[in-house]
């Protein structure tokens, strides 16, 4: 090695050196601003919200189909001709109108034969007895008689039974649909002649998972709406299933509301809101700031300038939040950002805190 490298090492070696003891007396005197340029901020920012209470619905969301308070097609029971159809296609209809007549003529013609043969028994009936209270006749000759007279009775009866069933009449008030059979037709028990609806009120089919089975019981709220009209509509569930449908695990129930201006029409799609339960004062935290966790679910609470971690019980959820029962109380202020840097203890900057409920 050369004498000038030498020389060159040696300064080198000196320059360190004078550096390193000089090192204390400069450090006190770079400014705070300057340490932050050089080596960043020193307080984590973050934001939160202030927990106030709020009301609260646990709403469900489901599908159900519109259909009649009461519904009928409307069948004969016995076959013939058509003689007369006495209503119009979808006007209203009362209860015990009658709406089609099928051919009796001969029911109507076997009537007043059974009505000779029971005037003239009554006659024969009453003669017998007054001579049986002279002893005339003996009493197996009149029991004889008084049988013929209960027995054409029966008959008429029966043929009256039968003459009823050749005319259909309203089994309720409702709105008649249209008709499939005109004046003249043959027609029999599978012969479809109309359907009859009373929509006056409208019932609700629709079903919640098994889940929610223990939660709703009669007396519930629905809302509800249906494609073609803009309002909203609300109901009661009035019955439910006793069983869980195997194929589906869902329970299926039915509801009730009002139709006074028939704007919902049986068949129709319903989208419905079923309110489960309601509370007054809950408390709603953003699904952002739950921290899941092997044991359970944290959030971090600001207090004081630092970071507390508590374990929270989760109750509700919506769209964007979520209910805590257990784990905080109303004014404590839950972080919003900066969760995946915070650590308990740990001193943080509240840059912004909002209210919740003004979401």
């Amino acid at each position: 090695m050369s004498i000038r490298v030498k020389q060159v090492t040696v300064t080198a070696v000196l320059i360190l050196l004078a550096g390193l003891i000089a090192w204390p007396k400069i450090a006190p005197h770079i400014t705070s601003d300057q340490q932050t340029a050089d080596f960043g901020p020193s307080t984590l920012r973050v934001e939160g919200v202030v927990i106030e209470p709020e009301p609260l619905d646990n709403t469900i969301y489901i599908s159900g189909t519109i259909e009649a308070n009461e519904a009928v097609e409307l069948r004969s029971e016995m076959a013939g001709k058509v003689t007369g159809i006495f209503f119009e296609e979808g006007s209203r209809i009362t209860a015990g109108e009658l709406l089609l007549k099928i051919n009796d003529s001969e029911l109507q013609a076997e009537r007043r034969r059974t009505e000779f043969q029971l005037n003239l028994a009554e006659q024969r009936e009453a003669r017998q007895s007054r001579l049986l209270e002279r002893g005339g006749i003996s009493r197996q000759e009149y029991d004889v008689t008084a049988n013929e007279v209960n027995t054409l009775r029966a008959s008429l009866d029966l043929i009256d039974a039968r003459i009823e069933k050749s005319e259909i009449r309203a089994p309720f008030d409702g709105r008649i649909g249209l008709k499939f059979i005109s004046k003249g037709s043959f027609i029999s028990s599978d012969t479809r002649i109309a359907t009859l609806n009373d929509i006056d009120r409208i019932k609700i089919n629709f079903s919640v998972p098994e889940r929610y089975s223990t939660q709703v019981q009669p007396g519930d709220q629905i809302n509800f709406q249906v494609q073609g009209v803009d309002s909203q509509f609300t109901g009661r569930v009035y019955a439910l299933e006793p069983r869980i449908e195997r194929e589906t695990r869902t329970l299926r129930m039915r509801a009730i509301s009002d139709n006074p201006e028939h704007v919902l029409l049986p068949g129709a799609f319903a989208n419905i809101e079923l309110i489960l339960e309601s509370t007054e004062d809950a408390l709603m935290i953003p699904t952002i700031s739950v921290i899941p966790g092997f044991e359970g679910q944290t959030v971090f609470i600001y207090r004081d300038g630092q970071v507390d971690e508590v374990e929270v019980e989760l109750g509700v959820r919506t769209d964007e939040a979520v209910q805590i029962i257990r784990g905080v109380a109303p004014g404590d202020t839950v972080l919003t950002t900066g969760l995946l840097q915070v650590r308990p203890g740990m001193s943080v900057d509240l840059t912004s805190v909002t209210r919740f409920t003004d979401r």
